[in-house]
Parts: structure tokens; C-alpha cells; sequence
């Protein structure tokens, strides 16, 4: 199987501190990969050298077949890389409408034909107002960020990063601050329509939300990988279970 992602002894580090040490992993296409780990184990950094936010002190990242190790985020997202942010990260002066509107993916759009013109435009309105209706804020659309509740604006950062069509989606904590009802009602979202044909890493410390979309999951601490295989297994895992009970894995 072909790999979205290929991650070869990824290191990272800040002055004299190891925040990602001899980091390997590859996703193939279409695949979701859970990544767990008490606070601390390197999980947003890991996700920050995946979508062009630091650049590894050593290793290399491979993108669909390119070497993107390094480059600027910019680079990463024409790649086909979208991602969401462990703090939702919105544009806080325009509507709801306008922040998943931004995120449409550039097309080149017929000159001169003004009827060809005003389609693409319905086109990207119905889109947007599609996923606005899929996370239930259609509501307010019109609305500013600041109105939204937290979890809103989590589906808000979500929807925008969907909007962009990516081929790999990186979701830093999405259903943190969510309720268990609130929690079971997105990962029916993400499985039924975000994650069918993508490739995607979700950062969670919900075993069971991970459970629930992940067939495969990865567990980081201090650093290192420590566990990488079937959900299942390694949620039961002894080194796992005493890592997020916070004692030393021996």
C-alpha cells in the first residue's frame, strides 16, 4: 500500500531539551492513526513537524512522495496537508461563513464568462453552507467567532480544515472540552464524512473517541514511540496503561 506519510528518524529538539527523539513512522494512504500520550510526551510537536510549523533538528518527512522536511507551512498545505490546533485557531473578524469561505481550495476560474463565473460561485456558497449544516452551524453563519462556544468553534476549525479538500488531515485534540454525547456525535461526523478516502493522525487523550475512529493507534512519551499497532492492543498494553496512570515504563 502506497504511504500518505512517511516519517524516518524524526528528531527535535530545544536548546538541550529532546521534545521528539528518533521519531519513525509511516501512514499509508487512507488510513487513521491515533496518537495518545500523557501531557508532555511530544504529541503537538510531533504534529507541528508534520505541517511545516518546525522544522526537525534531524530526519526527514515524505508527503505523498515528496520530500517536505523543512519547508514552510505554506508548502505543506499544497501538499495536501490540513491541520487543527490543540486551541482553536480562527479568524477572529470575519463571520463563521467567511472563515470556512477562506478555506476553499484556489481554482482557476473562467475569465470573461460571466454565467461560468457566477457557477463557481454558487458552487463554493453551497459548499460552504454544506459543511456549516454537517457541524450544525448553520445557525451562525453570520456570527463572529467570539459568539461560538468552545465546541463550536472546535467543529468551526474542523469544518475549515475539511473545506480545503486535504488528502491528510492532522486533528489536535478535537473533541477536547466536549461532552461524551458531544464527543460521540463528532466521531460519527469524522467517520461517516471527513475521514472516508483521507489519510489522518487524531491527537486525543479520550482512548475511547481514538477507539472509535482509529484502527491503528501510536502512543508517544518523552519523546519516544513507544507502542505502535492495533488500537486494542495497545490500549491494553501494561507500558501503555501505566503511562497515562504516570508511573515509569520499564
Amino acid at each position: 500500500m502506497s504511504a500518505a506519510l512517511s516519517v524516518q528518524n524524526v528528531n527535535l529538539s530545544y536548546g538541550g531539551i529532546s521534545a521528539l527523539k528518533d521519531i519513525t513512522l509511516t501512514l499509508p494512504l487512507g488510513q487513521t492513526l491515533g496518537l495518545i500520550g500523557p501531557n508532555g510526551a511530544g504529541k503537538t510537536s510531533f504534529i507541528n513537524v508534520l505541517s511545516g510549523f518546525e522544522a526537525p533538528t534531524s530526519g526527514t518527512v515524505v508527503v505523498g512522495g515528496q520530500t517536505v522536511t523543512g519547508a514552510l507551512p505554506h508548502v505543506w498545505a499544497k501538499a495536501g496537508i490540513a491541520r487543527t490546533f490543540q486551541n482553536a485557531q480562527v479568524f477572529s473578524r470575519l463571520s463563521v461563513f467567511d472563515n470556512l469561505r477562506v478555506g476553499l481550495p484556489k481554482r482557476s476560474k473562467a475569465r470573461g464568462r460571466f454565467w461560468a463565473s457566477k457557477e463557481v460561485q454558487r458552487q463554493e456558497r453551497d459548499r460552504v453552507t454544506e459543511l456549516l449544516e454537517l457541524f450544525d452551524l448553520a445557525d451562525h453563519a453570520k456570527d463572529l467567532p467570539a459568539s461560538l462556544t468552545m465546541v463550536d468553534l472546535k467543529k468551526l476549525e474542523i469544518a475549515r480544515a475539511l473545506i480545503s479538500e486535504p488528502q491528510l488531515m492532522l486533528l489536535d485534540e478535537p473533541a477536547a472540552g466536549m461532552t461524551p454525547q458531544e464527543a460521540s456525535k463528532l466521531a460519527r461526523v469524522l467517520n461517516d464524512k471527513v475521514l472516508q478516502g483521507r489519510s489522518a493522525i487524531i491527537i486525543e487523550h479520550k482512548t475511547d473517541f481514538v477507539a472509535s475512529l482509529a484502527a491503528r493507534t501510536a502512543v508517544l512519551h518523552q519523546g519516544q514511540l513507544i507502542a505502535d499497532g492495533p488500537t486494542g492492543e495497545v490500549l491494553e498494553r501494561a507500558d501503555v496503561r501505566r503511562v497515562y496512570l504516570g508511573g515509569a515504563v520499564s
